[in-house]
């Protein structure tokens, strides 16, 4: 078993002081889009995806509002199709996706991988099909429209670390668990893998900055306002974020949090 930690986005907002904490007030910020590749035993596991092909073909259908403030830089060669290609792997052997959530930025992969089950909690998968009026930003119906062969999970007793969770893929080495974490999105998870004798816990956007996790915690203007803005529920999201940092205080030998856009924790990852 081996995982890659992959970058699938670009995206360089203005602002760079306001959402990193240094630099210029007229800088540009970097934020990546942190996926995961799991090399199974039979298979490629994806967590979370990126932007697609599709959305490299098409940047239209990302939408006016998010292109404008969060200017992606859309690459073909940051696809995740593209990137397993160039390690040598073949991206029809990608048979699962774990998604934390299916924003714009976190779905644009799916259709490239079609065969794939896309396992992911019920309310997301809900929210992504049928969006309230204040939801429908948040999801692109072009990076679903090809019929995903979707696996939505409920809670049913089961329980990681003393979080609610779910194992998604039965059978498969490495463990992979879905924790639902809403919030930021209507059914935003956590996935949890398996590596060796400690997990990593893909946090999706509980937080977007990793001062977030520490304590006291701390996180750049710029971000806090974001999140406060973009989320779906502010009150369950700032409880969740407190939960995992409990959670990196009392395990953190055993797990290691990271997000989806924070830079530093890819890099670190990544060496």
């Amino acid at each position: 078993m081996k995982i890659h930690h992959l970058s699938c986005a670009t995206m360089c907002p203005n602002g760079e002081k306001l959402l990193s904490g240094e630099g210029s007030l007229l800088g540009k910020a970097e934020l990546c889009a942190h996926v995961l590749l799991i090399e199974a035993s039979d298979s490629l596991v994806l967590i979370d995806t990126g932007f697609g092909r599709d959305d490299v073909a098409n940047p239209k259908r990302l939408g006016q509002p998010f292109r404008a403030t969060i200017r992606p830089i859309l690459s073909a060669d940051d696809t995740a199709h593209s990137q397993i290609t160039a390690l040598g792997l073949d991206p029809a052997d990608v048979r699962h996706i774990a998604a934390t959530h299916l924003d714009v930025d976190h779905a644009g992969g799916l259709p490239d991988f079609p065969d794939a089950e896309v396992h992911v909690f019920r309310p997301e998968m809900e929210a992504a099909l049928k969006p309230s009026i204040r939801e429908k930003l948040r999801y692109i119906p072009g990076q679903m429209a090809h019929g995903p062969k979707w696996h939505p999970h409920d809670v049913a007793g089961d329980e990681w670390m003393g979080f609610e969770a779910v194992r998604v893929i039965g059978g498969l080495d490495p463990e992979v668990v879905l924790i639902p974490l809403p919030g930021h999105s209507r059914g935003h998870s956590a996935i949890a893998v398996r590596d060796g004798d400690g997990w990593l816990v893909h946090c999706g956007d509980c937080y977007f900055h990793h001062d977030e996790m520490k304590t006291p915690p701390s996180c750049p203007v710029g971000l806090r306002v974001f999140q406060t803005v973009v989320g779906y529920d502010g009150k369950a999201r700032r409880s969740n974020q407190e939960r995992l940092r409990e959670l990196a205080a009392r395990h953190g030998d055993e797990v290691r949090l990271f997000c989806a856009h924070d830079v530093t924790e890819l890099r670190a990852l990544q060496n």
